[in-house]
């Protein structure tokens, strides 16, 4: 049988996934397999389907992505927020370059440069604000030291994770666990 895949902006974590996952079947469409970022479905969705999923996605703070670019980008993201905020990275035996030309089967030249052209950003400054999201999570948990977090996130030593914490922040990870106020940004915002 057939299958489409629907490109989904702002899929950021498992919760995502099943929200995305109850708005395509409640349009009455299949969905064969679901992942940050896209889900496969069965056949073609007609167009009041696609309309139904249209406005219960974007009602649920998600939308489609039709543009080919857009859905590498989107891609390359997706790939950044699982292996950063789903993954080891103490155990990553590869850089974040080889892991993004590999798992997307494109040059990372090209990557890099639709990314930068796109979003106006580098991909390494889009791995390292998700990295420092990832750190303030485990800063507020407070269950690891920061040597922990830093080895965790495949730092070199806890000063680099400190230099790019400040860097990014402005503060120190000290100072930032010393905030009484809500100081993470949802991910589907950077």
């Amino acid at each position: 049988m057939q299958t489409t895949d629907l490109f989904i902006r702002n899929m950021v974590c498992p919760r995502c996934v099943k929200v995305v996952r109850t708005v395509i079947e409640d349009a009455g469409v299949t969905v064969q397999d679901i992942q940050l970022g896209k889900a496969t479905v069965k056949g073609q969705p007609d167009v009041k389907q696609l309309e139904q999923i249209t406005q219960t996605l974007q009602a649920e703070g998600f939308s489609l992505i039709d543009d080919k670019k857009q859905q590498l980008v989107a891609a390359i993201k997706n790939v950044v927020v699982e292996t950063v905020h789903y993954s080891e990275l103490d155990e990553m035996r590869e850089n974040f370059s080889t892991l993004l030309a590999n798992k997307l089967q494109k040059d990372y030249h090209y990557l890099s440069s639709l990314f930068s052209e796109m979003e106006g950003a580098t991909i390494e400054q889009y791995i390292i604000q998700q990295k420092i999201e990832k750190v303030k999570e485990l800063l507020d948990y407070n269950e690891l030291s920061l040597s922990e977090i830093s080895y965790k996130m495949g730092y070199s030593s806890v000063a680099h994770l400190s230099g790019q914490f400040k860097k990014v922040t402005g503060m120190t990870p000290s100072q930032f666990k010393q905030l009484k106020t809500p100081k993470r940004i949802p991910l589907d915002k950077l």
